[in-house]
């Protein structure tokens, strides 16, 4: 199920947009790819009107109601506690050991307990300057700020000026008009080989292309000459992808193929899901820890072969070589 978002500011442009054109919310919804009771709140929860609609006044009332009180810290009110975790810190014991302790010296008094997420987010988040940086000075680490936990650190530039995901046309996302792709690559053992995988959405049908390496220049060229060598240019209308550096030189990519390229969220696979579908399916032919540099395009092409030609039930028993070929054949 996908998780409700709050409306963006550009959103709400659209809706005025929209609304002075004399649109129905249930067209406006359709447009923005959202519920008609969304626009229909959105309007009247701002106690405006159609005409008198204004995105940026909206957008400002909307941010202004949500920045709700925060609710008082456990460990800022009950200064008991406080001062027993405090004196734990300063004897170098850790937030979980501390925590741990508390629940035996009071197993009885549930106010004297406290878990160990609490203490690092009393010390990280809540502002207490020179107290705040003794704390820190008694934690092991000694980390300014606290990392991300289960995440690794990106040691990459992000993706520079590209067009997120949010600004794709909503016909990408029924897949009735077909020439809209999304890419990847699937990484040979330790990131030092890779293949690249292009996936038409509507067809399912697949590209797989052979790379040297896997920098932003030579997926690139790789990319755009697989694109302009084999597919008609009324089927290639968009590409969607994730935030990797390989594609970094997505502006030229674009200008070289007339293909728009749009970002995804970062860590946000499920808005790939035909490629991240895709990708399992070649996993059967090359498993986890395949050096694709001593794989031959030969081999690639056959895999390839081998996926476009198996029947799918999503596509109502019909192979993506059957669908992507009867586009072909309808060119205008």
């Amino acid at each position: 199920m996908k998780k409700y978002q709050r409306l963006s500011l550009e959103e709400r442009e659209e809706i005025s947009r929209y609304l002075a054109l004399e649109y129905s919310y249930r067209k406006i919804a359709c447009a923005l790819g959202r519920s008609p009771s969304t626009i229909q709140r959105e309007v009247r929860r701002r106690n405006l009107t159609r005409k008198s609609y204004r995105s940026l006044l909206a957008h400002k009332q909307a941010v202004k109601r949500s920045r709700v009180p925060r609710k008082q810290r456990k460990l800022v009110k009950n200064h008991k506690l406080e001062h027993v975790v405090v004196e734990y810190l300063m004897k170098k014991w850790s937030p979980e050991q501390i925590a741990k302790q508390l629940k035996i010296l009071y197993a009885e008094d549930i106010t004297m307990q406290v878990s160990h997420e609490t203490i690092y987010s009393y010390i990280y988040v809540y502002p207490r300057k020179h107290l705040k940086r003794q704390l820190l000075f008694y934690l092991r680490r000694k980390h300014i700020y606290r990392r991300q936990r289960d995440k690794k650190r990106s040691k990459t530039n992000p993706i520079q000026d590209y067009i997120s995901i949010e600004q794709r046309p909503v016909e990408v996302n029924d897949r009735k008009v077909p020439g809209h792709w999304e890419g990847d690559l699937i990484m040979g053992p330790g990131n030092r080989s890779a293949i690249g995988v292009l996936v038409e959405r509507s067809s399912r049908w697949l590209l797989l292309v052979k790379l040297k390496s896997h920098d932003a220049e030579t997926v690139r060229k790789a990319f755009t000459n697989k694109f302009n060598r084999i597919i008609p240019r009324y089927l290639k209308r968009s590409l969607t992808y994730d935030q990797g550096q390989e594609m970094a030189q997505h502006k030229q990519f674009a200008q070289n193929t007339r293909i728009d390229v749009y970002f995804a969220h970062p860590h946000s696979p499920w808005e790939r899901g035909t490629c991240e579908n895709t990708n399992m399916l070649i996993r059967d032919f090359f498993p986890k820890g395949t050096d694709f540099s001593k794989v031959s395009a030969r081999e690639l092409t056959k895999v390839q072969n081998l996926l476009n030609e198996r029947i799918r039930k999503t596509l109502g028993w019909k192979s993506p070589d059957q669908v992507f070929n009867q586009f072909v054949a309808l060119a205008p």
